[in-house]
């Protein structure tokens, strides 16, 4: 039997500390936020989450020194400092078996799961310009792969999507703003449950 192999595009893994860190669900809000806004203050977020700007700092402190937050470079460090997200990749299945971790981990991969199905639901219901709505894409493929089939799926996919986001954010950081807008970018390969009866 074939072993999965790590993928080269993963972001940086994260480990049981970070993730006990990253399961608070007010972090977990301030890091959704931030990841659809792109940055945002912490009076911004407060307001946002009916929190004080306090309560927002010190939790945006606390994911800084997990490595989940940064400073913008696209804002100037004035009065107020700006936050953006730094990706992350999460071997959940692994840390879900693990005791010391199950709890962190099952709280922040139903996040991941509620605020994807948030984010569905409101493209689905709104709407949005002729333009952006051709280009969107919600669809699904079902076949029967074998793991080494599925994985050469998931990598030459991973490869398009990080090929065509680097290349746009060097674009952005040459100049090229007009027409940009935050974009989300779901892809999912999973294995179904084995049917017994077959």
């Amino acid at each position: 039997m074939s072993e999965s192999k790590p993928l080269p595009f993963r972001a940086r893994a994260i480990g049981p500390e970070e993730l006990k860190a990253l399961a608070h669900p007010l972090r977990m809000a301030m890091y959704d936020y931030l990841s659809e806004h792109g940055s945002a203050t912490a009076s911004q977020l407060g307001r946002h989450l009916g929190e004080s700007s306090g309560q927002t700092s010190y939790h945006l402190r606390q994911l800084e020194k997990h490595g989940f937050v940064e400073d913008d470079p696209a804002h100037e460090r004035g009065r107020d400092r700006w936050w953006r997200t730094v990706g992350y990749s999460l071997d959940g299945r692994d840390m879900l078996r693990d005791p010391r971790t199950a709890d962190a981990a099952k709280a922040l991969l139903q996040g991941v799961v509620a605020d994807r199905a948030q984010v569905l639901q409101r493209w689905l219901t709104t709407g949005d310009t002729p333009e952006w709505e051709a280009a969107s894409l919600n669809d699904r493929t079902t076949a029967d792969l074998t793991l080494e089939e599925m994985q050469e799926v998931v990598l030459a996919v991973q490869e398009v999507v990080d090929g065509a986001v680097k290349r746009a954010k060097e674009r952005k950081a040459a100049g090229e703003t007009e027409g940009r807008r935050r974009v989300r970018i779901y892809v999912d390969a999973l294995p179904l449950p084995l049917d017994d009866d077959a």
